[in-house]
C-alpha cells in the first residue's frame, strides 16, 4: 500500500492579474489545456487583457491558492453560485491540493458568501476533477453530450451541484 503525502495547508488570496496572471499562464500551455480549464470563455493564447477582464467581472470572486512560503499553486473562481476555473499548478497535481482548494472555496461560499448552493460544469473526461467534486458531495444533475468540439472530437460536460448544509 502506497501512502500519499499529506497536502500542504492552503490559503485563498485574492487573484491579482498583474502579479498572478503570468504564473497562471505558464500552467495553461496549449489551446486544449485552456479549453479544459476554462471552457470557451477565453481565446488562445491566454493573455493579460483576458485575465484582467475576467477578474473584474461583476459578481466574480477570484482566488489564488497559496501554500506556505507564499508559493502560488492554484486558482479558482466563483461567479454568482457557479464554481469554475479550478486549476492546480502542473508540478503540484496528484498531491490532494485540488481537493484542499475546492474544499476551501466551498467553505468560503457557504460561509462568508452565504450561498445556498454551488454549481459547476466539468468535462466528462476530467475524471480527477470529478472524483474531487464527488468526494466533496457534488452530484451530477445533467450530462450535456458533445457540447464542444476540440481538435475534431466532441466533448461532453457534466453539470454538478452541491447544496449548502442545513444549519
Amino acid at each position: 500500500m502506497t501512502t500519499r503525502p499529506r497536502p500542504l495547508p492552503l490559503s485563498l488570496a485574492p487573484f491579482r492579474p498583474g502579479e498572478d496572471g503570468p504564473l497562471l499562464r505558464t500552467w495553461v500551455k496549449t489551446p486544449v489545456e485552456l479549453m479544459t480549464w476554462a471552457g470557451p470563455a477565453f481565446t488562445w493564447p491566454l493573455d493579460d487583457a483576458q485575465l484582467t477582464a475576467y477578474a473584474a467581472e461583476p459578481g466574480r470572486h477570484t482566488w489564488t491558492a497559496v501554500a506556505p512560503g507564499d508559493h502560488r499553486i492554484g486558482h479558482a473562481s466563483v461567479a454568482g453560485t457557479r464554481l469554475g476555473r479550478v486549476l492546480i499548478a502542473p508540478g503540484q497535481r496528484a498531491l490532494g491540493l485540488g481537493r484542499a482548494l475546492v474544499s476551501q472555496v466551498v467553505d468560503h461560499c457557504f460561509g462568508e458568501l452565504g450561498l445556498p448552493e454551488i454549481s459547476l460544469g466539468v468535462w466528462a473526461h476530467n475524471t480527477a476533477a470529478i472524483r474531487i467534486y464527488e468526494h466533496l458531495g457534488f452530484r451530477t444533475e445533467q450530462t450535456l453530450e458533445g457540447v464542444e468540439k476540440v481538435d475534431g472530437a466532441p466533448w461532453t460536460a457534466h453539470q454538478m451541484r452541491l447544496t449548502a448544509p442545513t444549519r
